[in-house]
């Protein structure tokens, strides 16, 4: 197996996102998610094919699809154009043995094609991190704000902010990707192993936590309502 040691020299990556493996079997896909986890906290389901994927991403919203090729191009096409359709952020990864397959996969909006090595838990994991890790970082600072998401510690003029557990995780998600807005159901399908069983009401209640905490602290918000939409950070 490829070792890619080097990487930790200089990337700590911490995030969180959902991930559906789809075509890989148990054992792989288990291997495949601990050398995942090494850079992202992350909840990665995992489908038996394109079929069993379809009910998953019917309920689900992910920031990352890994697809092994099953050699059926028109189903994939569906597939990737109903994923992208719904969350057009979603990133699509194929792993394939045939390195003749590349063209033919971009062009039907795959975003990165693996053919080489594809049987390498850690080369997958660094291509994941290659492509998703402008959306990651260990910190976020803006003026006088620090989220420090590794030590989920935040601090405004030297002044400790206290959020912990699903309140800060909002925050973070949010921070992270500021300026964008994201409904609950996109919250709620983010950070909970199974969302089914997640009522909006928990994230509104979340939300004003954070909000509270932050305006007593901060003197002003930084999560905004966006009228039948959702909520985003804006500082």
């Amino acid at each position: 197996m490829l070792i890619f040691s080097h990487l930790n020299l200089y990337l700590d990556e911490v995030g969180t996102m959902r991930i559906l493996t789809v075509g890989f079997d148990e054992e792989f896909s288990k291997e495949v998610e601990k050398e995942i986890e090494k850079y992202f906290i992350c909840i990665v389901d995992s489908a038996r094919d394109l079929y069993d994927a379809s009910n998953f991403t019917y309920f689900r919203h992910y920031e990352l699809i890994i697809i092994v090729d099953e050699g059926v191009k028109f189903s994939l096409e569906r597939y990737i154009n109903s994923v992208k359709a719904k969350k057009k952020e979603t990133k699509i990864i194929m792993l394939t043995k045939s390195s003749e397959n590349q063209k033919m996969f971009f062009s039907l909006g795959a975003d990165d094609v693996i053919y080489s090595h594809i049987n390498e838990a850690d080369l997958i994991a660094a291509r994941v991190l290659a492509n998703m890790r402008n959306l990651y970082g260990t910190k976020i600072d803006i003026g006088k704000l620090c989220i420090d998401i590794a030590n989920k510690k935040i601090e405004y003029d030297d002044k400790i902010v206290s959020l912990n557990g699903k309140t800060f995780d909002i925050l973070a998600y949010l921070a992270l990707r500021k300026q964008r807005v994201f409904s609950k159901d996109e919250i709620i399908n983010a950070l909970w192993e199974e969302p089914e069983y997640v009522s909006d009401n928990t994230v509104e209640v979340a939300i004003n936590q954070i909000r509270k905490r932050l305006k007593s602290i901060l003197g002003f918000q930084v999560i905004h309502t966006v009228r039948r939409r959702g909520y985003k950070f804006s500082y």
